[in-house]
């Protein structure tokens, strides 16, 4: 008798043994699945959100540059003729060429930022301005967005890939692929379409 009722409460203590390390083993996975789930939503939050920052801020940039180019669409040639001088107009709205060796700025190694004569929008920094032994300010890189290029059939049998402001088009000369690393690009540019503001006013 004795016998049988200490196997009957062994049998109920490793039931109960039993249940718990179930019970147990059931909570453990429900915390890990949890504290692997929440963070998993989180950083699919802050990407999203980072995302959405940077979509934003290019977007931005992007509105601003669309507003200033309708604003210098409007400018009449009457205008440009008023707020330019003959060199600056005949290069920059008619698409004209100074002579090699006479700009103002092609031996120039004064550090600042070249910007356009017309609508002082930053095209070139002095940094990426180089000597390329042709007698035109040269550089390799332009500041951001600022320039952009587009095929110049003007002279017969020449094709060129003209260089303009991205903002008011001005014409600022030609780019070519002989320039240095790390573009391998030379922006060929006039003087007369450019003025530089020196390091010292742009820390200002």
């Amino acid at each position: 008798m004795a016998s049988s009722s200490c196997f009957t409460i062994q049998s109920s203590f490793a039931s109960a043994r039993t249940r718990l390390v179930s019970i147990s083993k059931q909570s453990l996975s429900g915390f890990a699945c949890r504290s692997l789930t929440k963070p998993r939503n989180l950083n699919l939050s802050v990407i999203r959100c980072c995302s959405m920052g940077s979509f934003n801020s290019s977007q931005k940039s992007d509105n601003v540059q669309e507003a200033a180019k309708s604003d210098f669409a409007s400018i009449s040639e009457g205008e440009w003729k008023k707020r330019l001088t003959p060199e600056q107009y005949y290069i920059t709205r008619q698409k004209g060429t100074e002579r090699a060796f006479t700009g103002e700025y092609w031996n120039t190694k004064t550090p600042g930022v070249y910007k356009c004569i017309c609508c002082d929008t930053p095209l070139f920094d002095s940094s990426t301005k180089f000597d390329s032994g042709t007698g035109w300010p040269s550089y390799y890189q332009p500041i951001g967005n600022n320039v952009k290029s587009k095929l110049d059939l003007s002279i017969i049998f020449m094709p060129r890939q003209e260089v303009v402001c991205a903002v008011c088009n001005a014409h600022l000369g030609h780019v070519f692929d002989d320039g240095p690393r790390p573009t391998g690009k030379r922006y060929c540019l006039n003087s007369a379409a450019l003025k530089l503001e020196g390091l010292e006013r742009t820390r200002e």
